[in-house]
């Protein structure tokens, strides 16, 4: 190992380190003091009750964790968006768990809680998953009401999905352990399965203070919509338990009576680790984003037992495209290459770009993958799409198109990855957010942007000296550099994978050995929607 490869280890895993400290502190939630608040009501926190109701020792994968990260600063911050969104197994059923945390601001919905919410129950509509959901909420945090209430994808779409998702015959289970006012009341009573917790859990249209305000009756909590008042008096709920932990296992002991359902069939055999060390490619990838590396290396400690069926191994080679299985599972992968090639011209070209005939190789390799019915895992280190008057008589925005459409029509299940620059219409090809990738995350190197920070640092200074000069005004060169770099760090923030995952543009970060697992877990949720839709590409392709 030398000495470049020492330092790349050091830097990725001090940024993996950086990712677990951030995230310890995210999961503390509102904080301790607030979390023993809770406990003296003789309630769990919102992440004690997911572990008691997950399966002990099955994998989970929580989505959106970093959801709100340095959003609301003013309002006092929104870790995780103030609900938590597990992806996880109870009585051996893959569900999603979406819990309130009242420990953020009551529980109360930000307008980012309301977009973590729709993508949760988005997860739950393309993959046919049961979901619970462990009401605890104030209900909309009123400050911000504007940003939350009323547009297509506000509030009011969950009780839409809550709807929908019920006549899709995906189960939906809530279990009431706090607060839950107005609005909110309908996604509980609108599951399939309601119940509710004695002496903490409550639901109404208004609570006391209103309904006095409204009508002037004086009423309390408990007789307008506790425990008793709903289950042996309205019936809008259930069953009431003693505590947190009985409802649990009344939640439990409905997932050990469910039924089996049709599964989509993807393939999957033994799982075997790779056959080199997963470790070395902390050693593999630059901690320089332009620097060259071989993908080949990264992938081959990824798949099981390092085999890789490539596919056009010799033809454009800035895209890999290859057969491989994950945890057992057969994917197909589309991957940038970020090392020098040589063009039949004979000169060097920088991997890392879409080149006219990588384009064709991997809308081709993307159709095979929808013919055989393959899930699909595109890997980003992607800087865009050649530009020049070669490329451009050579038809690349039409080879472009070509691979965007294939990629945008595929009936099978995408998953991506950012591994390090996921720039401009790389982002678009290579199944960025837009696309509807079952799940999406970054490694702690990833960088999404329309363009590089020195790029468009530049672009954008020349556009600010033009503006000034116009309106008479002058600047030093010495103000231009102080000017520069206060542009360059702006951008540099935005293309954080941080920044990114706070606004739910990928579900989150993950170090690289936890690629294998999100895989894994991705497909065998993808594998509980059978795919009813016939892949067509349309006449782009002709």
């Amino acid at each position: 190992m030398n000495i470049e490869q020492n330092r790349n280890e050091d830097i990725n895993k001090q940024l993996s380190f950086l990712l677990q400290s951030r995230l310890n502190k995210i999961y503390e939630g509102g904080g301790i003091k607030r979390q023993e608040k809770e406990r003296e009501k003789g309630k769990m926190t919102a992440r004690e009750r997911i572990a008691y109701l997950l399966d002990e020792g099955a994998p989970q994968l929580e989505i959106g964790a970093l959801v709100g990260y340095e959003m609301y600063e003013e309002e006092g911050g929104c870790p995780s968006g103030g609900v938590i969104v597990v992806l996880g197994y109870v009585q051996g059923r893959q569900c999603l768990v979406v819990a309130n945390d009242a420990t953020v601001k009551s529980g109360a919905w930000f307008p980012i809680t309301g977009k973590k919410n729709l993508r949760a129950q988005e997860i739950a509509m393309e993959n046919k998953l049961p979901v619970v959901y462990l009401v605890d909420s104030a209900g909309i945090f009123l400050p911000l009401q504007a940003d939350i209430f009323a547009d297509k994808e506000h509030f009011g779409r969950m009780f839409r999905n809550n709807a929908q998702m019920s006549a899709m015959g995906i189960p939906q289970i809530s279990v009431i352990m706090g607060s839950c006012v107005a609005g909110g009341a309908y996604l509980p009573i609108m599951s399939d399965e309601a119940m509710i917790v004695e002496g903490t859990g409550s639901i109404f249209l208004a609570g006391p203070f209103l309904v006095k305000a409204s009508i002037g009756e004086d009423v309390d909590a408990e007789t307008l919509g506790g425990a008793t008042t709903q289950c042996e008096i309205s019936g809008v709920t259930d069953n009431k338990y003693p505590d947190d932990q009985s409802a649990l296992q009344a939640v439990k002991k409905i997932f050990g009576k469910m039924g089996d359902r049709p599964k989509a069939g993807f393939n999957r055999i033994q799982p075997k680790l790779p056959a080199l060390d997963m470790n070395e490619i902390y050693r593999i990838l630059p901690e320089d984003r332009v620097k060259p590396y071989d993908m080949l290396e990264i992938l081959k400690r990824m798949v099981d037992d390092s085999e890789l069926d490539l596919y056009k191994e010799g033809y454009g080679k800035s895209i890999i495209c290859a057969r491989a299985r994950i945890d057992g599972w057969a994917v197909g992968i589309v991957a940038n290459q970020r090392i020098m090639v040589k063009s039949k011209k004979g000169e060097m070209q920088m991997g890392g770009v879409i080149y006219s005939d990588s384009a064709d190789k991997a809308a081709r390799f993307i159709m095979v993958c929808n013919q055989e019915q393959i899930p699909l895992i595109f890997l980003h280190d992607v800087t865009g799409f050649m530009v020049g008057s070669r490329s451009e008589h050579g038809g690349i925005i039409k080879d472009g198109a070509k691979m965007v459409s294939a990629m945008a029509n595929s009936v099978v299940p995408k998953f991506t990855f950012v591994l390090g620059n996921s720039y401009g219409a790389g982002n678009y090809a290579m199944c960025g957010r837009a696309y509807d990738p079952r799940f999406m995350y970054a490694w702690t190197s990833g960088r999404i942007a329309v363009m590089s920070g020195k790029a468009a640092a530049n672009t954008l200074l020349q556009i600010q000296v033009a503006s000034m000069k116009a309106k008479g005004q002058t600047i030093s060169p010495e103000d231009q550099t102080k000017l520069l770099e206060e542009i360059t760090q702006r951008y540099e923030n935005q293309t954080s994978p941080y920044y990114a995952a706070a606004r739910l543009w990928i579900d989150g970060i993950i170090d690289p050995l936890e690629t294998r697992r999100v895989i894994s877990m991705g497909i065998e949720a993808a594998n509980h929607a059978p795919i009813e839709k016939r892949y067509n590409v349309g006449v782009i392709q002709t």
